[in-house]
């Protein structure tokens, strides 16, 4: 018989990237005593990792708890962004109900559409929080308005559209009923937070069931399954069912049981349904599975996520300059970090390919695989990946399906014919175009994932750095045809060698260059972008031959354009084809993926041969 388990809320908060919500629950941790008064803190305390400090975004969900007046208030601070979309889906089989973080001025963001609808389509109910009313531009009555058309457009159901509204300044700590009548703390959103969102219901008195959620891993306890306990109780000792996300069914034995109590885990002899805990001694768990009672072993329904739509193989470093910077290298070596991201990443997925060295990994846009790219080299690892492209599908009556993407344009209205006609070559249907009171232009579109692949440096070149460009998953379409994107050539590297000022000085009307004097290039290395569409192969480490003649190398140095340097970000967007992109712990390097200039040569006129 299920029950409400009043003593216990389970919260999530979802919002748009930068809207503040990491920020809100540092205010949260702080006034419920969390912390000692002479403790040192950093903002954004759940961003714990480097990565999300340096982007100033929320990568991989978190746990805490606060208590608020006898209640538990279990709070889970999930991604903001929809790469990582399979974060939000899994959290919200934790959760009762939502924190919806709202800017003053911006309103609902496209991004908090995706994040919304997982929300509303599992039922939860739905506190709407107006953050950062203090910003100069701000229209809280905007931004209510605008999320209430939210929820109409995403079908909410009556109650869930009916839903409580709290302002506050998440900065300064600070929450009320209304934007002009704030208290000095945020005993608003605590008490509207008890009052509002529902207590878990569960059986305490039925078998043991939990469903993992998420994984922790220690260095003393191994691999730790996080999830809300539905049913029963569980504690340290006890014999446990490990049923896999196929059906497998295991024996175990739990070692210890946590909570989770302001950042920390805290271990518990025994833990009873409605709390989300840490369960620590099953050896081979993953996402997915179900912990269950040994004599009564009910799976509960495993977690689905979307399909990923991007792959890019990953695969060794056979470059000139392989081994200089790199810890890990190996074919053996990259295989076992990619299994092992799979165990917590459960939008991810890698295959074999026919080759030892080469993998494909799948992801849910550009920005997943480029975080886990980023991470792998932090570690230490050195490999290559190959251009991001899309996953086809068949539709079973011989035809080819395409990913499809909803995207959101802000631009300028002076720019919005460059970004149209941007958008005709990429096979784009218009959806709607209006028109802000400031000459901004709010333009949507349904556009072929491969489409935007790349688009985004191109698009922020046509709007001058002003342009806001956001892209949701819409889903699979009919093939729409090629597209003829036009992209400028490649200056690539004639030989190897230390990089010249002199080189770069005669070179520089053929193009951008992404390397500057002094940097170590090999053969086939890509060094620039030219300003055609062919490709250009130079000498840049060319020297001027002796004469009577000097300038001082300072004078010629002072007098080249200083080179274009790729992020991570950018040298993904402009790999083509024939790229492969060297990604080392120091380095990121473009190069062809056959570095012989003859080779390609004939390779070329095979193509045209055959075209």
């Amino acid at each position: 018989m299920k029950q409400p388990i009043n003593h216990i809320r389970n919260i999530a908060i979802i919002a748009h990237v930068d809207h503040g919500k990491t920020t809100l629950v540092d205010g949260m941790l702080r006034q419920t005593n969390v912390f000692r008064n002479n403790q040192q803190m950093t903002e954004r305390i759940l961003d714990s990792n480097d990565l999300e400090r340096e982007r100033g975004i929320t990568i991989l969900a978190k746990n805490t708890s606060i208590e608020y007046n006898g209640v538990t208030i279990n709070i889970v601070d999930t991604p903001g962004h929809a790469d990582f979309g399979g974060e939000v889906e899994r959290v919200m089989n934790m959760v009762d109900g939502v924190l919806l973080l709202v800017d003053a001025v911006e309103g609902p963001m496209p991004q908090t559409r995706f994040v919304l609808r997982q929300a509303l389509q599992r039922g939860h109910k739905v506190i709407l929080v107006v953050n950062k009313i203090d910003r100069p531009a701000s229209r809280p009555e905007y931004a209510v308005n605008a999320t209430f058309d939210l929820f109409v457009d995403l079908e909410a159901t009556e109650d869930q559209a009916d839903f409580p509204v709290i302002y506050t300044r998440a900065l300064e700590g600070k929450a009320g009923y209304e934007p002009d009548k704030l208290t000095e703390d945020l005993r608003p959103l605590f008490d509207t937070i008890l009052g509002h969102i529902p207590a878990p219901l569960v059986d305490p008195d039925g078998p043991t069931q939990l469903l993992v959620t998420t994984l922790e891993y220690s260095s003393y306890l191994g691999k730790i399954a996080v999830g809300r306990l539905t049913s029963g109780d569980i504690r340290a000792g006890q014999p446990i069912a490990h049923i896999t996300a196929a059906g497998e069914l295991k024996m175990g034995k739990v070692a210890q049981v946590f909570t989770f109590r302001d950042l920390k885990r805290v271990a518990e002899t025994e833990v009873h349904a409605g709390n989300i805990v840490a369960v620590a001694g099953i050896l081979d768990v993953g996402i997915g599975d179900t912990l269950a009672d040994p004599d009564d072993p009910h799976p509960l329904p495993p977690i689905t996520v979307e399909e990923p739509t991007v792959r890019m193989t990953f695969g060794i470093n056979d470059g000139p300059f392989a081994g200089r910077e790199g810890k890990y290298l190996t074919s053996r070596q990259i295989r076992d970090r990619l299994q092992r991201e799979l165990e917590s990443n459960v939008a991810l997925r890698v295959a074999e390919t026919d080759k030892a060295s080469e993998f494909v990994v799948s992801g849910r846009g550009e920005l997943h695989l480029a975080i886990l790219i980023e991470t792998m080299r932090r570690e230490g690892y050195e490999f290559c990946v190959s251009r991001p492209e899309v996953i086809f599908k068949e539709d079973g009556k011989g035809g080819v399906l395409e990913p499809v993407e909803h995207v959101f344009l802000e631009v300028h209205s002076d720019y919005l014919g460059a970004v149209s006609e941007m958008m005709g070559r990429r096979r784009a249907q218009t959806l709607s175009i209006r028109y802000g009171d400031d000459g901004t232009v709010y333009a949507e579109y349904l556009v072929p994932t491969r489409g935007i692949l790349g688009f985004r440096q191109p698009f922020l070149t046509a709007t001058r750095g002003t342009g806001i460009f956001h892209a949701l998953f819409h889903g699979y379409e009919p093939f729409l045809g090629d597209m003829n994107m036009q992209p400028l050539g490649a200056i690539i590297s004639l030989e190897m060698g230390a990089v010249s000022a002199y080189a770069l000085l005669n070179l520089q009307p053929r193009g951008t260059f992404f390397i500057k004097p002094g940097d170590e290039v090999y053969s086939g290395q890509v060094v620039g972008q030219h300003t055609r569409e062919d490709e250009l192969v130079a000498n840049v480490c060319r020297t001027k031959h002796l004469t009577n003649h000097r300038s001082t190398p300072q004078a010629m140095a002072d007098s080249l354009i200083p080179p274009r340097i790729l992020s991570l970000d950018d040298a993904i967007e402009y790999l083509k084809k024939d790229d492969l992109l060297e990604v080392t712990p120091n380095s990121l390097r473009i190069r062809k993926k056959e570095l012989r200039h003859d080779e390609r040569q004939k390779v070329a006129k095979r193509a045209k041969l055959v075209g």
